[in-house]
């Protein structure tokens, strides 16, 4: 099995317990797993009422590699839960996804995320996300971005971009969604982000790619002057936090080295009021239009919450 975790006590003054490395406490990682295993969606069927609520708008990253330090590379991709498990609840709730993405490219999951470890312990669980995402033909052929934004969004009841290391590559520093997130952000439309996901938000600094680059090379203060102006600054949210990065990178784990910046180090340097809990505990943050989950563990109970909002946007 990949080596997804790094050991984490889960409460402070415990003792010292060895765990393999590269995966949770086996305490906190039964207790995710009960917890998902609680889900009642099923995957088989697209619901054939999806158009009667409205469109969602799905953001995928283009990218299926993640520069490291050191000249290193990873092979990314969306996160199978963090994509499969809220797009399920959409659909179910009668919401059309419309799938887009910089390139219009086909993309695919993480091989890291192919796990029954994030569907409760339950292998056919698992499979039946894969079917559930492969029987849908848009997600194989998405719109562009500038299509999107060419378009125009008016039509969409919410925007929703899931997780895995790729947006981090592509999507933070891309102006044409920053265009596209700004529509949304201008009226308060719901716009849900997991894991990695939040760093999309980056793309509406004023300059994105500099910002980005900033990051990268450490620049701290040069980063919190070009986010001068960002429209979620004082926001509230979540996401994919450093000590759960710290866990996956270097040699024997799974990155195989170190990512150049750290999304939770973005965002508070942008001006958002980041949001942690213990490593890979469920933690879901709203804050006016924005729904932010932390890790794929916390899928589930972004997904309602996501799909709670859009039902509480819906104008009679």
């Amino acid at each position: 099995m990949l080596k997804i975790f790094e050991t984490f006590n889960s409460a402070a003054g415990d003792a010292p317990r060895k765990e393999p490395r590269g995966r949770p406490p086996m305490n906190m990682l039964k207790a995710v797993c009960a917890s998902l295993a609680l889900m009642t969606f099923s995957y088989s069927v697209m619901p054939a009422s999806a158009a009667e609520s409205g469109k969602v708008l799905v953001i995928l990253s283009s990218a299926s590699q993640l520069e490291l330090r050191d000249g290193k590379t990873y092979h990314t991709g969306y996160y199978l839960d963090e994509l499969a498990i809220p797009l399920r609840k959409i659909v179910d709730a009668g919401y059309t996804p419309v799938f887009a993405n910089p390139k219009g490219n086909a993309v695919s999951f993480d091989p890291a995320s192919n796990s029954k470890v994030f569907f409760g312990g339950d292998d056919a669980v698992r499979a039946q996300a894969v079917a559930f995402l492969e029987g849908i033909p848009g997600l194989q052929h998405p719109k562009t971005l500038s299509a999107i934004l060419k378009e125009g969004t008016a039509d969409y009841v919410g925007v929703f971009i899931p997780g895995g290391h790729a947006p981090m590559q592509d999507l933070v520093q891309e102006k044409t969604l920053g265009d596209i997130l700004v529509t949304f952000h201008a009226n308060a439309r719901p716009t849900g982000l997991i894991c990695h996901g939040p760093t999309a938000l980056l793309s509406t600094v004023s300059d994105p790619v500099a910002f980005r680059e900033a990051m990268v090379a450490g620049e701290f203060t040069a980063a919190s002057k070009l986010a001068a102006g960002w429209p979620y600054a004082g926001y509230r949210l979540t996401v994919f936090s450093s000590g759960e990065e710290h866990a996956i990178e270097g040699q024997d784990n799974q990155l195989g080295g170190s990512v150049l910046f750290y999304a939770a180090d973005a965002l508070a340097q942008a001006g958002a009021h980041v949001d942690r809990i213990r490593a890979w505990g469920v933690n879901v943050v709203e804050d006016r239009e924005l729904v932010s989950g932390q890790q794929p563990f916390s899928s589930d109970a972004f997904g309602d919450a996501f799909v709670a909002k859009l039902k509480a946007g819906r104008t009679p």
